[in-house]
């Protein structure tokens, strides 16, 4: 064997290995809200799992949000993220108590060509998941509006690709802020998806727990660098009524949280990069530099559970190390 093949071999084992430790290990946070207020348990190993699955014995159905899978990148500092996202989908896959559907908050792509979007839909179909739910990305409307994503992963309730669903009495809100972005890159509703979401509010009660999942952040988390949604404020007046609102995100590739009043906002880790953490560095894009061997500590998947006649929603945030 020559040293081309050695070498060759060499990496490829250790992609195994680094694929496998991603599938199989993990660890995390188990969050839990009651009444507005956020607890948090440490997540890792078998043991861990165990006290979590207690914690979580009342759930009523349980859903996985992942986000910004990034399919055709293939640079630095993952040059494969169709390996990151199977790894992903198989720890979802290995759940004990497999969840009821699965939410993609966007950047399924990264570059919205028909051979990405073939990619995600062959990895995601081919899990356990029985239903999964999408929203796109920025970089999934590149060059034709939006109309490939939606003709793929669109739920068609409306024209805008915008629409919303009911699951044991949780009401889901998938939005999108991702078209006719505003100055330094922000998201935009629009005046037509914010009459919609009035309207679709409407009739629910106070009472009723709502998610709301879209791809950039419903708060101005960092505005500088695009990380907010301009006419947000106009949804969440909307939703301030209800006793317990949810809004998952992804875009910005890390665990960011704010909670006002009953609203509830969560970042979500990709399952491809890293970005920086807000105003570290010129700005945001690929977290290159990550240390040798700990890019599977930057990548997760979210598990949400929904706790019955009550406003309980409890967050597990799982690494792929």
């Amino acid at each position: 064997m020559n040293h081309d093949d050695d070498r060759d071999e060499r990496a490829a084992m250790n992609r195994r290995r680094f694929l496998k430790c991603m599938a199989w290990a993990g660890t995390g946070t188990l969050w839990t809200m009651h009444a507005g207020v956020l607890q948090a348990r440490a997540l890792g190993g078998e043991a861990d799992a165990d006290t979590a699955a207690d914690a979580l014995k009342n759930a009523s159905f349980s859903f996985v949000q992942i986000s910004d899978s990034h399919i055709g990148f293939t640079k630095a500092p993952n040059p494969d993220v169709a390996g990151t996202l199977k790894a992903a989908l198989a720890r979802i896959d290995a759940q004990r108590l497999q969840p009821d559907f699965l939410l993609h908050t966007g950047d399924l792509t990264h570059l919205s060509r028909p051979d990405e979007f073939d990619t995600v839909d062959q990895l995601v179909r081919g899990s356990n998941t029985r239903r999964a739910f999408f929203v796109p990305g920025e970089h999934d409307v590149i060059g034709d509006n939006g109309r490939a994503f939606f003709e793929r992963f669109g739920e068609k309730q409306t024209d805008g690709g915008w629409y919303s669903f009911d699951h044991r009495g949780v009401h889901f809100v998938a939005l999108v802020n991702v078209l006719n972005l505003k100055g330094g890159g922000l998201g935009w509703l629009g005046p037509d998806q914010l009459a919609w979401l009035k309207q679709d509010l409407a009739s629910r009660s106070s009472e009723t727990p709502i998610v709301v999942f879209a791809h950039m952040p419903l708060w101005s988390l960092y505005p500088a660098w695009g990380w907010g949604t301009d006419d947000a404020g106009e949804a969440l007046t909307m939703l301030r009524r209800f006793g317990s609102v949810t809004v998952l995100n992804g875009h910005i590739h890390q665990i960011q949280q704010k909670v006002e009043g009953n609203v509830s906002f969560y970042t979500a880790r990709s399952t491809a990069y890293p970005q920086p953490a807000p105003g570290v560095g010129p700005g945001p894009g690929p977290l290159k530099e990550v240390p040798p061997g700990q890019l599977a500590s930057y990548l997760g998947v979210r598990e949400v559970r929904h706790v019955q006649a009550g406003r309980t929603l409890a967050l597990t945030e799982e690494t792929l190390s």
